[in-house]
């Protein structure tokens, strides 16, 4: 039996994870605001009571470029308090327990390669999309980092006048079009005309983020995670619309573009981290 710990930019899952089902879910909401010392209490206190089962470790997924050697996070950008933090050492002096350490992306696409939509296809790529973007990726078997743990980091690529991740996260809805996620993806259910405009509209520029990451990583399928992937059917169709220009029309035909299946995936791949499987590539 493991610990698995998903840390978002908003909220805290952690549950206790034994033969790819997690038996318990403890959920906290995390405001932006918050100290890092408030923070890391709360992560504590969330933790704690599934450290009095039988458990051989525990393993976390954080929203930042990672030491997972060290167990050091460097950055959080959406919880600005979190930088260059020694999570393992907190962690591991507070529970008395091992901790492993890796990026929240890289845990969705671990979870989803060994227990969900994945299980069958050598590479993958985890996009999760929410409170900022970013991509895990499975490598021939393997989950592949970068040397600093920063391998698929795609919304920071340059697009337009700002970023990848500007208009393809929450930022896209409450910075360009004063509204939530949420709120466009409740009025879009009921035929909202211009909520499901704007869904449309982030289908398009999403659509050239999928374009960057066949180029680059040319996966077997793509699973969509994240809050916002909520909303899939409302921006699939021009998501694929916009697709069908890609240079290599083969790829696309072979390629599968899927919503997660098991909004628990992220607790499932860092409860893996403590397992090491499958093969972790640096």
């Amino acid at each position: 039996m493991r610990i698995g710990v998903d840390l978002g930019g908003t909220n805290i899952r952690a549950g206790l994870v034994q033969g790819g089902q997690v038996h318990t879910l403890r959920r906290h909401i995390l405001k932006q605001k918050d100290s890092l010392t408030h923070t890391l209490s709360q992560l504590i206190d969330l933790i704690r009571p599934l450290c009095q089962y039988p458990v051989e470790g525990i393993g976390i997924g954080v929203p930042s470029v990672v030491d997972v050697r060290k167990g050091i996070v460097y950055q959080v950008v959406n919880i600005p308090s979190w930088e260059e933090v020694p999570l393992k050492d907190i962690l591991e002096k507070a529970l008395d327990l091992p901790v492993w350490i890796n990026n929240d992306v890289n845990c969705f696409i671990l979870g989803q390669y060994q227990y969900g939509l994945a299980r069958n296809y050598s590479s993958a790529l985890g996009l999760c999309t929410g409170t900022g973007l970013g991509s895990g990726l499975i490598l021939n078997g393997e989950l592949y980092m970068g040397s600093n743990c920063g391998a698929g980091e795609i919304g920071m690529l340059s697009y337009l006048d700002r970023t990848l991740e500007y208009y393809c996260s929450a930022s896209f809805f409450t910075d360009l079009h004063q509204i939530t996620p949420l709120e466009a993806y409740e009025l879009a259910t009921v035929g909202h005309t211009h909520a499901l405009m704007l869904w449309a509209e982030f289908g398009r520029h999403l659509a050239q983020a999928i374009k960057t990451i066949l180029y680059a990583y040319d996966p077997e399928i793509i699973i969509m995670g994240g809050s916002i992937s909520k909303a899939f059917a409302f921006f699939e169709p021009s998501m694929r619309a916009h697709l069908s220009d890609f240079s290599y029309s083969e790829t696309l035909r072979r390629l599968l573009i899927l919503p997660s299946d098991d909004e628990n995936s992220g607790v499932l791949g860092a409860a893996a981290l403590v397992s090491s499987a499958p093969a972790i590539v640096y």
